[in-house]
């Protein structure tokens, strides 16, 4: 349960209960984030833009962008962000093996060298402070377009976002990857 009260359907206003059946057809069920943004009407407008406007652009491949924000959710910790991105990355072809990967996927052979490179990148926009070698930076640009580099940054800095926000709140997970494999946040020494 969120740290707030959250908002019932019937007081979330005419954009609010259009974002709540946009929720539970694309989901099944009302996300609790969702529940908690809605306590400001105008900024779940503009957040609600944002997602949709991420989730329409389709300029970098669906399972890159989700390994990505997988590492960035196990890193800052985020339950949900993990619960629900297990559930979205199996959907878009993220394996098993790879979700239990991710936390040494330097090492791991589950993925290839241009996914570790995005998983890389989204591990050291995710550190605190973030910092983006040159070196990485130019690799992924031999594979990226600038608008594509643009569209996989905004997916990590929004997971980024969402997990600090869930965590502010105490939003856990919902239990999306419920009979599946889901990872265990990342802990730092």
């Amino acid at each position: 349960m969120a740290r707030i009260e959250t908002v019932p359907e019937r007081e979330a206003g005419l954009f609010g209960r259009f974002a709540y059946w946009f929720s539970r057809r694309r989901f099944g069920e009302v996300v609790e984030p969702l529940t908690v943004k809605a306590r400001p009407p105008r900024l779940l407008l503009g957040y609600s833009m944002m997602e949709l406007a991420l989730d329409r652009s389709n300029l970098v491949d669906d399972r890159l962008k989700e390994l990505a924000v997988m590492k960035a959710a196990l890193m800052v910790g985020c339950e949900f962000c993990i619960d629900i991105g297990s559930a979205l990355g199996r959907k878009s072809g993220i394996t098993e093996e790879q979700l239990r990967g991710l936390p040494e996927y330097r090492e791991s052979d589950a993925f290839s060298p241009l996914e570790k490179l995005v998983i890389e990148y989204a591990a050291e926009m995710t550190k605190t402070p973030a910092f983006i070698p040159e070196e990485l930076f130019a690799a992924l640009r031999e594979h990226f377009g600038e608008a594509q580099m643009v569209e996989l940054t905004d997916a990590i800095s929004l997971e980024n976002f969402r997990a600090r926000f869930n965590h502010a709140f105490g939003i856990g997970s919902q239990g999306f990857s419920e009979g599946a494999y889901c990872p265990m946040p990342e802990t730092h020494a």
